[in-house]
């Protein structure tokens, strides 16, 4: 449970001025906020300074203008979300990326939220915040397709997981879709020996990859390296970013990062390893084209 700072402090990052009694209408306006105002990135495991998934944590984050990915963003909104009377319940997950199998491997913590739906009975909805490419709203627990701005949603039973759910989206950003188990996590430990491999082993895929996205009602914009992709009604825009002064306002302007915490000579030493590993693909693409042709 949140104390009733981290709570306000969390509130007023999501464009609140206090909490409101649990309502479907409340919930969908959080979720909208926080994939609106706090995105998904990889920057502190890019950088050597990987923050825990212990909840304080994680809420530190969110409460100090800071972001991170899946287990501190759910893990974080999760708490707030108990704080202000929701039923929440973690679930095991795993996101299947493109040229993968599926799988439930724990790399990915699932959310739901049960909430009365006037009848007596509860409705169960999928939470998600921690991808920064999920829906940008709540997702009833009910299968079927749902769209969202440009964006088409399925959600089926996971093949994988008996009796869980599986949630899928065009696969544009590298990734196919989550399945997620059907019983609820009591402890976030089991989680661990996965976000310790995903933030401190050499085999991760975010140790040496700046990667931010931020999901918005209309679209989604991605920032990989020096390349910036913005997807929207009509379709998707890339733009090559190699000015360091125009990226720092691109992060900055578009996803909210101001690198917190991070001295400028930190900060320029992150910029400097983005733009030489950006070069070094540019020249491995160009050697391949010229292969090819």
């Amino acid at each position: 449970m949140l104390t009733i700072t981290e709570t306000n402090e969390y509130l007023r990052r999501l464009g609140f001025d206090a909490a409101e009694e649990p309502s479907l209408d409340f919930l969908f306006a959080l979720h909208r906020a926080h994939v609106e105002r706090i995105p998904w990135q990889t920057l502190d495991i890019y950088a050597g300074r990987p923050v825990s998934m212990d909840l304080r944590d994680s809420i530190g984050l969110m409460t100090g203008g800071r972001s991170g990915y899946c287990f501190h963003l759910n893990g974080a909104f999760s708490a707030l979300l108990r704080t202000l009377g929701y039923e929440v319940s973690w679930h095991r997950a795993g996101v299947q990326p493109v040229g993968r199998e599926p799988g439930v491997n724990n790399f990915h913590l699932g959310l739901t939220v049960a909430l009365p739906d006037g009848s007596g009975n509860m409705q169960r909805f999928v939470i998600d915040v921690g991808l920064g490419d999920m829906p940008f709203e709540p997702i009833p627990l009910a299968f079927g397709r749902y769209e969202q701005g440009p964006f088409t949603y399925e959600l089926k039973p996971s093949v994988v997981a008996e009796g869980g759910w599986r949630l899928e989206h065009e696969p544009l950003h590298g990734y196919i879709g989550v399945d997620f188990a059907p019983e609820t996590v009591h402890d976030l430990a089991l989680f661990h020996p996965n976000h310790a491999h995903y933030s401190r082993s050499p085999e991760s895929p975010w140790m040496n990859l700046f990667l931010i996205r931020q999901r918005g009602e209309q679209g989604m914009n991605e920032l990989r390296g020096c390349v910036w992709k913005a997807w929207g009604a009509d379709g998707c825009i890339s733009t090559e970013v190699v000015r360091k002064n125009e990226w720092l306002a691109l992060l900055a302007d578009v996803f909210g990062e101001r690198f917190t915490h991070y001295s400028s000579e930190e900060r320029d030493a992150i910029w400097g390893r983005v733009l030489m590993q950006h070069e070094d693909w540019k020249r491995e693409r160009e050697q391949k084209q010229k292969v090819d042709r």
